[in-house]
């Protein structure tokens, strides 16, 4: 596994799933089309790209580039980089047919291939600096995840961080083990679930 300092930008569940396995950062789902009406998801986005810098991994067909366009057009060049997947014809395993065009998407790409895509993109592994990470048994014991409350306190500390609401638990986590350390999330959650 690589641990870069790029948050990365993909299309939907599956291909985030994919690159969970290959890739430790952040990883960030557009919804597919689902972009266009998420203001919320886009302006995350383009703060990730200004603070952390992001990498657009999406499919290699017209959907793909279309959603790369409308995202890279409000991002400054030298903030994001670009990965894209060759044409293989094919289809995913889940899947009972190809695609329109009949091309695998990111999901259907080997691992291999992908490693090597994230090295030809000049995209290489940092070496971690978080110690004592986050985990999400400590997300229970403040009751930000598995407790009655925890959806009000979640709440309240997406908004003390400014992330968007629709933030997964596992992207919280990531986010917050790439972005801070423990204490300075310690210090946030309890200002922010104070209140």
């Amino acid at each position: 596994m690589i641990k870069i300092k790029e948050a990365v930008i993909v299309e939907g569940k599956y291909d985030k799933i994919k690159l969970s396995n290959l890739v430790d950062t952040l990883i960030i789902e557009t919804n597919g089309f689902g972009i266009y009406k998420d203001k919320s998801r886009l302006k995350f986005i383009r703060a990730l790209a200004e603070d952390r810098g992001i990498v657009i991994l999406t499919d290699s067909d017209h959907s793909g580039f279309q959603i790369r366009n409308y995202i890279a057009a409000g991002v400054a060049k030298d903030k994001i980089k670009h990965i894209y997947i060759p044409d293989i014809l094919g289809k995913e395993k889940r899947k009972a047919e190809p695609s329109k065009e009949g091309k695998l998407g990111v999901e259907g790409m080997s691992d291999e291939l992908l490693i090597k895509l994230f090295e030809n993109a000049g995209i290489s592994a940092e070496k971690s600096t978080q110690t004592d990470p986050v985990t999400n048994y400590d997300l229970f014991e403040l009751g930000i995840s598995g407790t009655s409350n925890a959806k009000q306190n979640k709440k309240k500390l997406l908004a003390a961080l400014d992330l968007p609401e629709f933030l997964s638990t596992n992207s919280l986590l990531s986010y917050i083990n790439s972005s801070m350390t423990r204490e300075e999330f310690l210090n946030i959650t309890k200002r922010a679930t104070e209140n």
